[in-house]
């Protein structure tokens, strides 16, 4: 449901198996710009913030990590921040299409976590979330449970507070609108081996 007045805020991160330049994650290397360009032509997509020093969007701000970083023996991970028109345009595009394909081959990519693989919140439409909030908000959802500040899909709330419903046919309409704009995303994805 959209809300008017507000966007839903997303940072995810996690970390990989090997590092950055090694063999075991170029799968997911070649599949990150097939995956934000699927989210730029998704239903619902407002913004995403780059990577300083990146060619692509401008950063919102400085990169930052959550501490669970700490003791990792890596310096960075695979992390993102963007902006929906809601929960639903968002979930359409994470459990459908190019993204859902990653989704499934994650494993072999990053490692098991104890912490929320992502959190979400609200902010005022035409604000834009930083970096930092977003790790706080992970290492918040972590700490609390999911809440009004910081939570899940599966524990959704609504911008004033209160618990809500994902929409799930509209997340199926959403889902067949989106499905067009990445037909040839997904043949290139059909070459890129895991």
């Amino acid at each position: 449901m959209t809300a008017p007045g507000f966007h839903l805020a997303m940072y995810n991160f996690g970390l990989h198996v090997a590092n950055h330049d090694a063999p075991e994650v170029q799968g997911f290397l070649r599949r990150e710009p097939l995956n934000f360009a699927a989210a730029e032509r998704a239903a619902g997509f407002v913004g995403r913030s780059g990577y300083a020093g990146e060619p692509g969007p401008d950063s919102w701000g400085v990169q930052v990590f959550p501490r669970f970083i700490k003791g990792s023996g890596h310096d960075s991970g695979p992390s993102s921040l963007s902006i929906w028109h809601d929960v639903e345009s968002l979930m359409a595009f994470s459990y459908a299409g190019v993204h859902a394909e990653a989704l499934k081959n994650a494993r072999a990519w990053n490692t098991r976590n104890h912490w929320p693989p992502l959190v979400l919140w609200w902010l005022e439409a035409g604000r834009l979330p930083d970096w930092e909030k977003g790790a706080k908000k992970l290492e918040r959802l972590h700490d609390n449970g999911p809440g009004p500040a910081a939570f899940t899909f599966k524990q959704p709330y609504a911008p004033d507070g209160k618990p809500m419903a994902v929409d799930r046919s509209r997340v199926k309409r959403l889902v067949e609108a989106n499905a067009a704009g990445q037909r040839d995303l997904l043949a290139q994805l059909a070459s890129i081996p895991v």
